[in-house]
């Protein structure tokens, strides 16, 4: 262990530029709620101390500051950060989306335009043949009517080969418009991709500081995917549809104009039906998603901090807390989708309104002798067609303006010039480098932390060929060095030279090319070992040789690093994927590997930045030496934390605060006696600490003895499986006989199999949550069956409507004609207005079930999630971002199998069923003929529909593999960097975007048939029925009432069943969360909260005893954690633990919570093994302090009384926050107890925190405390004022602490020192520094570091 704490350096750099005297710069949310900054005495009377409230003043100077960071600087200064992170904005238009769009792209889009135009006009183009067919039936039929059977079938045989024709173009011109558009949008979306990959390999690391690796991968991922949204198959069918608006309209008013004009009205009815419900539904939606998201983030609250949630078993109240955003979340969801229910009715509703004044204006004018009825038809239905395709231009609408707004973030970033630009060709190249670098008096600060002066006047020379070595405290500007030297940085002031030329004026690319640099993570790539050491040759000499000479090198550099050997020794050799296969490495041969990729190229200078800290003991020796092998003979600087690595250096330059304190080598500057020596003495002390491998080895093997007796007396046969030798597991320097044993205790858990549900199991469970509902929810179905009637009432309407109007005008006809069609309008109405009560009632009805029971998924999802033990939070695919998210969105998919669903389903099928019926009483030959034809025109419907779906899912779902390794490089920006990568790393990306275009471009033209297909399909079908009908009623066999009634009611049912499918909710999507919320229900943990066994506890004593515990984590079963732990605890002792980081000590705390079971062991209390004990009692005895303390949203006295299991008395909450010491405090707030926190507590200081924490524990009047570290994250000032109130509140009661600083437990009745997962020294202070073993050198490292 080394002394110095490893967090990286930058984030320690925030620290350096205080004043030493200051307590660490905690950077608060809010201005500075800690005063840090300013000197002042410190109070005298603990209580004042750690009380500043955050207040709005210090917020409106964070808003000054946020308006320019860089406002304290000096003009040069802040112009030099500025270039460094400025992004000017791009101004976007429509002609900026093509601008990517090459010659051949603009005429395909040109084509595929005009095809758009084209398929979009030929619907209305039908309605034209539909009318002059009746009109040759009505002319047959007609007594004065000269027209011979041949004749006529001769005419039909015209008009029915006209749809024919229609159906050919429409198949052609949807297939090229399909085609067209997304290709072209592929193509330029992916150019655009490219560009932008380009434009951020150019960008200065500095850039990436500010923006965050993520928010680009989101750019390449996401918002390529909105432009392309918005520039492929969306544009072709907008055009279409507004060519089918203005077509119809066209023709309807060349047909007959004034009825046309009079049906304009249902176009405004339209409109206005769908614009005023779009406001409520856009309105309703966004305050749904804001109580939801509500709702979220108290989960995501709890799920972070479960701990505590269990340890204080306040898992039902916080669910119910929880409840109360969803009940919010439920009452605008049902009004959101009762909105919906109400825009569909109406469409419905002005549909059959439509047809009804049509018909009775058309009468009227029929009547007068103005217009045949064939006229009317046309009329009547071109305005229909054209009307409803308006509304499909709206949502395309959107698509356009998200994809404008998305690529002006894009674009901006693609404009951006790089102030630091590795592309460029300009800057001069050395023809000979020798390789000696000098700072001369260089400041420097981070553009993303104006704030810190990180360097401040430096000079420094590193003479070629030798090692000089950097070390000093964290933040102390070590790694900032090695930042100039590489150019990520310009520095403020000063210049770095190499070779007496400033670097800034030469080539950056080649003086890349001249270093290599091995930093403290290793990042490989993800390809082959081969192709990551490969890596380092890019722009040497070598870079184009043949593949032998380079095996050759590659080889060379490996044995030089030490990795040959265990390269050779993995199952594929130099072709390992380190990618997938990254877990089979270790820390250590990751770095070997990128230690070969350095010294491949055989550089002049080379870089190490703590190349050895992040490995274990045993790793580190093999690469120190493989270091010292690949230094010799370069010039290096290398940045050491463990100083034994540096004691060879030729020069070794101590750093503090930015500037250097003093240099020499090893033996001169321990001479020195100065800061140097300092940093040596306290690595001495920790040395001791550490294990050797001899001592590690000899407790492996006692506590794998331990654990396989353990194993043989569990199953009686006794048998130890062995494992196979396995020579890479070996090379992994695990050694064999610990696998076994660890696999032998992990073997009686075997992992939860995933269930198979089958689809009835699922729907069962769904229909549960709704049983409340099903009175209801059958009322909803008698609707859903009226409203799958009106389809085929309505072919009855409009069949008798024809036949009436149909017979010839004259004197004695004229009043039959207007009573009859009147009265038969006046059906129309009616049926307009039970299919809009039918509609709302149905659609409203379902919507309150399937927000009920979406809202009861979510409560019993979380409820469930709170009963799961720890150990199910420790799973990686449980994180709290994808438990959140869970709860956020499969819950929402399972109203896929609700109600509605079954709805809609049965809607469809009375449609269906009560048109083959009317069809076939009436006329059943026709009937059959165009009843075969209803799977097409269903298949019509649907396929149009889910096929758009396709297309969306599938734009997505291609570029998730070039995305994913943009972001590799992206989020690995400074390691492509100091390799010189971009080239390559764009070649690479451009070939995966190429393969991928090929691909989708295939899987394009197979599924645009289907789309084609179901576009033109329908005019067959259309064609089929006429021709035969016609051929029926030519033999006299049929009249025209009852051709018409089996045509309209078969036809135009089919026709909007597959539509109605489109409105159907996913029911793939349904059963896939409904099975994962099944297994989520079922999942019953070993330590179970909702259990109601185990012995009863009513009262206790508090004595507590561990007795040989083992333990390993479940989630990391190869590293052991407690190795036959025995310590007892006696009622009423303040008992300290004390160790290294990683000894056991907070494990100790978990087990004592009984958040894990030990493997092998028993913890005891009061004699009885507590995991026979009922749970929930058992825990009501502790009470928690953990080192981060969780707050939750709401008041300060919400959060005190989480703590108590019982219902307490304002008294009592008084009393347990005067004994945290913050009583003083909450009275000073403006609203006392019920002041909020924030989220997680964001308003208060740590201090202030972590004493309401306290509050918590001790109003549950605790009979035994757990303090983990309580004070551990606070600065000096709340430390103090945190622990008196943790001395005050141990008084009487059985404490067990968890200290890293021993000051705060010299008190301590008996303080156990752990190391390796057991007890190694036990006593009180006094007696344990008498002792002068372990804890005595953990006091002495202590104070060492104080002093420093």
């Amino acid at each position: 262990m080394s002394s110095i704490p490893h967090d990286s350096e930058k984030a320690a750099a925030a620290t350096a530029g205080l004043p030493d005297a200051a307590p660490s710069g905690r950077d608060s949310s809010h201005g500075d709620s800690t005063d840090n900054t300013t000197e002042k005495p410190r109070p005298a009377g603990l209580a004042k101390a750690d009380s500043k409230v955050a207040d709005a003043k210090d917020e409106a100077a964070d808003a000054d500051a946020d308006a320019d960071p860089y406002a304290h600087l000096p003009e040069r200064e802040a112009k030099i950060l500025k270039d460094q992170v400025y992004t000017p904005d791009a101004k976007v238009g429509l002609a900026t989306l093509y601008r990517y769009a090459s010659r051949n792209d603009m005429l395909i889009i040109a084509v595929a335009a005009v095809c758009a135009i084209a398929s979009g006009a030929a619907l209305p183009l039908m309605t034209v043949i539909f009318g002059n067919l009746q009109g040759t039936f009505q002319s047959y039929f007609n007594p004065e009517a000269t027209m011979t059977y041949d004749e006529f079938v001769a005419e039909m045989g015209r008009l029915v080969l006209y749809f024919v024709y229609l159906a050919i173009g429409e198949f052609v011109t949807a297939y090229a418009a399909t085609v067209g558009f997304i290709y072209t949008g592929e193509h330029i979306s992916a150019k655009i991709r490219e560009h932008y990959l380009e434009s951020c390999m150019k960008q200065n690391i500095g850039f990436f500081d500010k923006l965050g690796a993520g928010e680009v991968t989101t750019r390449i991922t996401a918002d390529t995917n909105l432009i392309q949204d918005g520039i492929s198959e969306k544009v072709g069918l907008t055009l279409a549809a507004i060519a089918t608006f203005v077509a119809a309209f066209v023709i309807g008013f060349v047909t007959f104009w004034k009825l046309t004009l009079i049906l304009m009205s249902t176009v405004v009815a339209l409109m206005l039906c769908m614009g005023t419900s779009s406001r409520f539904i856009v309105k309703f939606s966004r305050a749904n998603i804001a109580a939801y998201a509500q709702g979220g983030s108290v989960a995501e609250e709890v799920i972070s901090s479960v701990r505590n949630a269990v340890a204080f078993g306040t898992q039902d109240r916080l669910a119910k807390q929880y409840d109360s955003h969803l009940v919010r979340a439920e009452f605008f969801g049902f009004r959101l989708k009762s909105t919906l229910a109400v825009m569909v009715a109406g469409m419905m509703s002005i549909l059959f309104l439509n047809y009804g004044l049509a018909f009775w204006m058309g009468s009227r004018f029929l009547v007068g002798g103005e217009v045949s009825l064939s006229k009317v038809l046309i009329v009547t239905m071109s305005v229909m067609i054209g009307a409803f395709n308006l509304g499909n231009v709206a949502p395309n609408v959107q698509a356009f303006t998200t994809a404008l707004g998305a690529a002006a973030k894009i674009y901006s970033t693609i404009d951006r010039k790089s102030p630091i630009d590795p592309s460029s060709e300009d800057g001069a190249k050395l023809p000979e480098v020798v390789g000696t670098i000098r700072l001369e008096n260089v400041k420097h600060i981070y553009p993303s932390r104006p704030e810190v002066v990180v360097m401040d006047n430096v000079s420094l020379t590193v003479p070629a060929g030798k090692t000089t070595a950097l070390v000093g405290a964290s933040g102390s500007g070590k790694s900032t060095i090695i930042g100039l030297v590489e150019r990520f940085y310009s520095p403020i002031e000063g210049a770095v030279y190499l070779d007496d030329v400033d670097i800034s004026t030469l080539n950056l690319r080649w003086l890349r090319q001249q270093i290599a640099l091995v930093s403290q993570e290793p990042t490989l790539f993800g390809t082959t070992i081969y192709e990551n050491i490969r890596h380092g040759l890019i722009g040497t000499k070598w870079e184009h040789e043949g593949p032998e000479k380079q095996r050759e090198l590659i080889e060379d550099a490996a044995k030089k690093a030490n990795a040959h050997d265990f390269i050779n020794s993995l199952p594929e050799g130099y072709e390992t994927n380190v990618g997938e296969r990254g877990f089979l490495l270790s820390g250590g041969q990751k770095q070997r590997i990128a230690i070969a990729r350095a010294v491949v190229s055989d550089p002049k200078i080379l870089l190490l930045d703590e190349a050895t800290s992040a490995l274990d003991t045993k790793s580190e020796g093999v690469v120190q030496a493989a270091l010292e092998a690949a230094s010799a003979g370069r010039t290096t600087i290398t940045i050491a934390h463990r100083l034994s690595t540096i004691k060879d250096a030729h020069n070794i330059v101590v750093m503090q605060q930015g500037q250097i304190v003093e240099q020499g080598n090893h033996d001169d500057l321990l001479e020195k006696r100065g800061a140097y020596y300092n940093l040596v003495t306290a690595q001495a002390i920790a040395a001791v600490n550490e294990l050797t491998a001899e001592e590690q080895e000899a407790i492996d093997k006692e506590e794998t003895e331990a654990l396989i007796r353990k194993a043989s007396t569990r199953n009686k046969e006794g048998t130890v499986p062995e494992d196979p030798e396995d020579d890479i597991q070996a090379k992994l320097n695990r050694s064999q006989s610990q696998q076994s044993a660890s696999s032998m205790a992990l073997a009686g858990r075997t992992p939860a199999q995933k269930k198979k549900y089958g689809l009835w199991t699922l729907i069962k469970v769904i229909a549960k949550f709704n049983k409340q509902e099903w009175p209801l929810m059958m009322v909803g179905l008698v609707f859903s069956v009226i409203s799958g009637g009106g389809n085929p009432t309505q072919a009855v309407f409009f069949a008798k409507l024809i036949s009436v109007l149909s017979v010839p005008v004259n004197e004695q006809t004229i009043p039959t004609i207007q009573s009859e069609a009147s009265f038969w309008c006046l059906m129309y109405l009616m049926l307009g207005l039970v299919m809009f009560i039918a509609y709302i009632s149905s659609g409203v009805i379902f919507a309150k079930a399937s927000e009920r029971l979406i809202h009861r998924v979510r409560d019993m999802s979380f409820r469930s999630m709170l009963r799961q033990d720890v150990e199910f939070f420790d799973l990686d695919e449980n994180s709290a971002g994808a438990l959140t998210s869970f709860l956020s969105t499969e819950t929402t998919h399972v109203a896929g199998l609700s109600g509605s669903t079954l709805g809609t389903i049965i809607s469809v099928l009375t449609t269906l069923i009560a048109a083959c019926t009317v069809a076939l009483a009436i006329g059943w030959k026709l009937a059959l003929v165009c009843i075969a034809t209803m799977p097409i025109v269903i298949g019509c419907g649907f396929f149009r529909f889910w096929m758009l779906a396709h297309y969306q899912r599938r734009s997505k779902k291609a570029y998730a593999g070039s995305a994913s390794y943009a972001s590799e490089a992206i989020t690995a920006m400074r390691t492509v960097a100091a390799l010189t990568r971009e080239e390559d790393v764009l070649a690479q990306y451009r070939a995966s975007l190429e393969a991928q275009q090929r691909a989708s471009l295939v899987s394009v033209l197979k599924s645009s048939l289907l789309y084609a297909a179901s576009q033109s399909l329908m005019f067959l079908a259309f064609a089929l029925g006429f021709w035969y009908g016609g051929t029926l009623i030519a033999r006299y066999e049929y009249d025209m009432f009852q051709f018409f009634i089996v045509f309209a009611s078969v036809i135009f049912g089919a026709q909007s069943a597959g539509a109605v499918f489109s409105f159907a909710p996913d029911m793939g999507k349904a059963v896939e969360a409904s099975r994962e919320l099944n297994t989520l229900f079922s999942r019953q943990p070993t330590i179970d909260t909702w259990s109601a066994g185990g012995d009863k506890v009513e009262s206790v004593q508090g004595n507590i005893e561990f007795r040989d515990v083992h333990f390993r984590y479940p989630t990391r079963p190869e590293q052991p954690v407690l190795r036959g732990l025995n310590l007892t605890i006696s009622p009423g002792q303040y008992v300290a633990l004390v160790g290294a980081s990683g000894c056991g000590k907070s494990t100790t705390i978990a087990l004592l919570e009984r958040f894990y079971d030990p493997l092998a062991g028993g913890i005891f209390m009061d004699g009885k093994e507590i995991s026979s004990l009922n749970i929930n009692q058992y825990r009501s005895f502790f009470a928690l302090v953990s080192q981060e303390p969780t707050l939750y949203q709401g008041t300060i006295r919400d959060n005190i009384l989480l703590g108590a299991p019982h219902e307490v008395s304002d008294e009592q909450v008084a009393f347990a926050c005067r004994e945290a010491n913050i009583h003083d405090f909450i009275l000073s707030l403006p609203e006392g107890f019920g002041t909020v926190v924030g989220s997680k507590g964001a308003l208060l200081s740590g201090g202030q925190k972590q004493r309401i924490a306290i509050a918590r524990a001790l109003v549950r009047d605790p009979k035994i405390l757990l303090l983990d570290e309580a004070t551990s994250a606070l600065d000096s000032e709340s430390e103090h004022v945190v622990q008196a109130a943790l001395d005050k509140a141990a008084k009487g009661r059985t404490t067990i602490a968890v200290a890293h600083r021993l000051s705060t437990i010299q008190k301590a009745d008996i303080i156990y020192v752990f190391d390796q997962g057991r007890v190694v020294e036990q006593g009180t202070h006094a007696e344990l520094m008498k002792r002068n073993g372990r804890y005595a050198e953990l006091v002495n490292l202590q104070s060492l570091e104080k002093h420093r």
